[in-house]
């Protein structure tokens, strides 16, 4: 018996037992939502851009998955999870170039007495903090702004450089290892991703190619307790998001995290204190800026949050705040001469059951920009071209969604 033998070595199960299931299922989410982005220039002139679109997405994300799990017996099972984003209002997927493909997530495992062992593309442990801990589960104009400081829905944001980050939410190729779930209420998560990149030998033939080295890498874990209604972890990880082979340089962004829930019945209280920081490394002699130490910008994210039952329905309300650290030379060589980036957001939200399945939702948010920060809650870009001579710079951004989710 070849696969209860694997079972057995791998996860210290075993048996000759099989038994399989099937399952299909997913979400269709339609939402229509509107934003208005409001830039300003220093004489006070305004401008405003501002879109209606339709989304798939606005209370939670539109999929189609498959998923399956064989009994090997003594307690261990193989299992694969495959999971398409669809966009259901123009009817495409969520692939390059609008074909279809498992892009949310694709994975085969083995789990058993010691835990499960995953393998694929699938969340990354320190995105988990973020959409656990935020009552808008990382989706549609709510979503907090930790989440949106990394690119999750904001164009832009180059100067604040945290957008860059092509492991934030999932990884690809990637090994993931879970503690099984009798633990007493302990529970943890590790994840190594493989780049995949050519090495070279002798290293002088690698091509002069930037990021083909060491970007795409990720190491992370996350590790928590639940006991009744308390439920707090904390996540830390490393995603290599730049590196240039001859220069000798490589850019990690370095994430921990910490977030907590308690359930107290009639409401429950949302937080999340999250920390990024962006470090080059230089293998050679630096350049003349990293000598000045000008090449590790940080961002601090804050989250308070909860949500109330009424009726068949749920309100959701969440503040949040992200705080960019150390992003500009002025400010490093005398703090306080520029001031720095910070963005703040409130958001507001009812989520109305038509039945266990199928649900009527409304949101409504905004966030204030100071200091040259430029996060959105959605849709088109701050207006940034200049004015008489004046380049405006974000001020504001407003937002609602409107819609329906079905899941099935």
């Amino acid at each position: 018996m070849r696969r209860p033998l694997i079972a057995l070595t791998v996860l210290a199960a075993g048996g000759a037992a099989a038994q399989s299931s099937i399952t299909v299922f997913g979400v269709v989410d339609a939402t229509v939502s509107g934003y208005a982005n409001k830039a300003e220039t220093p004489l006070g002139i305004a401008v405003t851009t501002s879109s209606t679109v339709q989304n798939s997405g606005g209370y939670a994300s539109s999929r189609l998955g498959f998923r399956g799990t064989e009994d090997l017996g003594g307690g261990a099972a193989a299992s694969f999870w495959l999971e398409a984003g669809i966009l259901n209002d123009s009817g495409s997927g969520l692939a390059s170039g609008g074909g279809f493909a498992f892009n949310r997530r694709s994975t085969v495992s083995l789990s058993g007495i010691l835990g499960e062992i995953r393998l694929g593309r699938d969340y990354t442990p320190t995105f988990w903090n973020d959409a656990v801990a935020d009552p808008f589960t990382s989706n549609g104009v709510g979503i907090n702004l930790i989440a949106t400081a990394s690119g999750f829905n904001t164009p832009g944001q180059a100067a604040n450089g945290f957008q860059a980050n092509p492991n934030y939410i999932r990884a690809s190729n990637s090994v993931g290892y879970f503690l099984p779930p009798d633990l007493r209420g302990f529970y943890g998560q590790a994840m190594y991703a493989f780049n995949e990149a050519t090495k070279y030998d002798p290293g002088v033939l690698t091509p002069n190619v930037p990021n083909s080295q060491r970007a795409g890498r990720y190491v992370g874990g996350r590790f928590g307790y639940t006991s009744g209604p308390l439920d707090v972890a904390v996540a830390a990880g490393r995603s290599t998001i730049g590196d240039q082979f001859f220069l000798g340089t490589t850019t990690n962004l370095d994430i921990w995290n910490v977030a907590a829930t308690y359930d107290f019945g009639a409401l429950k209280l949302f937080g999340e204190y999250s920390n990024n920081k962006l470090k080059t490394s230089f293998s050679g002699i630096p350049p003349v800026a990293n000598a000045f130490g000008f090449t590790s910008p940080g961002a601090n994210g804050a989250l308070v949050g909860l949500t109330v039952p009424v009726g068949p329905g749920l309100i959701r309300a969440v503040f949040t705040q992200v705080k960019y650290n150390n992003v500009t030379v002025a400010n490093q060589i005398a703090p306080g001469l520029s001031p720095d980036p910070k963005s703040e957001k409130f958001a507001l939200g009812y989520v109305y059951n038509l039945s266990k399945r199928t649900a009527l939702y409304a949101t409504a948010a905004r966030i204030d920009n100071k200091n040259g920060a430029d996060l959105t809650v959605g849709g088109p870009a701050f207006f940034t071209r200049a004015i008489n001579g004046s380049v405006p710079t974000p001020h504001s951004s407003t937002g609602y969604d409107l819609g329906i989710r079905h899941v099935f």
